[in-house]
């Protein structure tokens, strides 16, 4: 299972944002990293620009870059908004459910968690992080993995509802994948529409 494995807070220093998930880092050094990070840099080009928005879905969802040219095509395939359909089959990846469901804190650890096998899908345990859920499917953790300290530190507090494609049920200690989120619902600051025109080129 190939994944990022480098330095976080060098890429969120490159996008300007905190992808991964809270970091100190870039807090205090809100600027690019490198030598120059902190200069003025030159205007980049347009292809450029759809570079790095292609590269920032890429990071933000942990999906290497043969994977999301596959999700891209699948897309293109699909009536509707490419952009759009593309988010959703990222959002709908097991990984990210994990995480919008609060059972890990960022989509690193739901991806572990995935992994190590603590979590199921229909009562069934499955371990393959890009596994794309269906509405209508239950993730939940495995009922050996409820007592995790682990899980019940990213749950504390958590709000679930604030996603409204995802119903949550305490009882199972997960959720109900009821439908592919709208653009609107899904929070993430992609410009999908950028990836579309740089794998049109």
């Amino acid at each position: 299972m190939a994944r990022y494995i480098g330095p976080k807070s060098r890429i969120s220093r490159r996008f300007g944002e905190a992808i991964f998930g809270p970091d100190k880092v870039l807090s205090k050094k809100n600027y690019a990293p490198g030598q120059h990070g902190n200069n003025r840099r030159k205007k980049t080009s347009e292809y450029g620009l759809m570079l790095a928005e292609k590269q920032k879905a890429k990071y933000t969802y942990g999906v290497l870059e043969r994977q999301f040219r596959n999700l891209f095509e699948k897309a293109s395939k699909k009536s509707g908004v490419t952009g759009e359909i593309l988010l959703q089959f990222l959002e709908a990846r097991l990984d990210n459910v994990v995480f919008r469901l609060g059972i890990a804190p960022t989509r690193a650890a739901a991806r572990q968690l995935v992994s190590h096998k603590h979590i199921t899908v229909d009562g069934q345990v499955v371990n393959i992080p890009s596994y794309s859920v269906k509405p209508g499917q239950i993730v939940a953790v495995r009922e050996k993995s409820k007592s995790l300290e682990v899980i019940d530190a990213a749950l504390a507090g958590f709000n679930h509802s604030k996603y409204s494609w995802i119903e949550w049920d305490e009882n199972v200690k997960g959720g109900k994948f009821l439908h592919m989120p709208e653009r609107a619902d899904i929070p993430e600051n992609i410009k999908e529409q950028m990836i579309v025109e740089l794998y049109s080129k």
